[in-house]
């Protein structure tokens, strides 16, 4: 008997309660499924399902493994939010008990899960990391190769600056709203804007980090517009932050002065942009992310052998590209 093995409700509702005990796993393995061996299990361990981004990951996966019900099971996690690195750890050190064929893990942090994930290593378990990249440095040092399935979060985040300063004049004053200072795509989406600013000679004159999150994106947001009366746009290192950001120029009266862009595509921020309250967002095809990494890994547990790293797709999102 073949099915999928999630915990996705389970854990939206706790994240969503704000519950302490986050790290407890989406779902474990049923009976039926632990028997059977005929087919590979894989794990899919992500971030905060309380992020539609991720919510929009753990689906497409799930109807990727109901179309191919014959070739592998799916056991689906997610921690409370993206800072909960314990939660994520334990999450790994669950599956790796459980005994799993294969983890495809998008790490809350580049270097935090590097330990765990090199136990799953030792006991045999294939790896694949997406959407956040593994600190290479640290990779190395534990003498460990992990393959990265996912889009380049820098050119990415450039196509929506260069789009962003096509809108504004040089001299211009914007500030940026970063990820996890020490999560990898966090990095490279501000690098990413940085470069689009000063190729535009538009200047930053504010970047902190929001950590992802709405709530504080919006404190942080709130904060800048009050310090830098001359600011034309904040450029939102995700689009949950985005929403945070687009709430504050709302607030401040600003709307019309002041612009946004963001970097994810979740179904909010296509509606504030076809409203015309963002400007633009990146698309790095949440729905299809984690399948390019399932199927890597359904690749490496066939061959025997690890696949180098895919690049994956990141694309521009405006309201022309909407419209079509």
């Amino acid at each position: 008997m073949n099915r999928i093995v999630t915990g996705y409700l389970l854990v939206f509702a706790l994240a969503v309660a704000g519950c302490n005990d986050a790290s407890a796993p989406s779902s474990g393995s049923s009976p039926d499924v632990a028997a059977s061996a005929s087919v590979p299990r894989i794990a899919l361990v992500m971030k905060s399902l309380a992020n539609e981004f991720f919510s929009t990951m753990a689906k497409g996966a799930e109807n990727h493994q109901t179309a191919n019900s014959d070739k592998y099971q799916l056991i689906v996690n997610g921690i409370k939010d993206e800072t909960d690195l314990s939660g994520q750890v334990s999450l790994v050190e669950q599956m790796i008990a459980q005994q799993v064929d294969a983890i495809v893990i998008a790490p809350a942090d580049s270097k935090a899960l590097v330990p765990v994930l090199q136990q799953a290593s030792a006991a045999g378990i294939v790896v694949i990391n997406i959407d956040n990249k593994l600190d290479d440095a640290v990779l190395s040092a534990s003498g460990m190769s992990i393959p990265f399935v996912g889009p380049d979060n820098r050119a990415g985040a450039q196509k929506v600056g260069d789009h962003l300063a096509s809108t504004l004049q040089a001299g211009d004053q914007v500030a940026v709203l970063e990820g996890l200072p020490t999560s990898f795509n966090g990095q490279q989406r501000r690098l990413g804007f940085e470069e689009a600013m000063k190729a535009a000679s538009i200047q930053i004159v504010d970047s902190q980090s929001a950590r992802w999150e709405m709530s504080l994106a919006n404190q942080t947001a709130s904060g800048m517009l009050t310090a830098q009366p001359e600011l034309k746009a904040i450029l939102a290192c995700n689009d949950s932050m985005a929403l945070g950001a687009l709430a504050a120029v709302k607030a401040a009266g600003r709307l019309a002065t002041v612009k946004v862009v963001g970097f994810d595509n979740i179904t909010a921020v296509q509606q504030a942009i076809r409203d015309g309250e963002i400007q633009a967002t990146a698309d790095q095809h949440g729905d299809q992310l984690a399948v390019f990494g399932i199927e890597y890994a359904l690749e490496a547990i066939g061959s025997g052998s690890t696949p180098g790293d895919k690049e994956t797709p990141v694309d521009l999102v405006t309201a022309g590209t909407l419209a079509r």
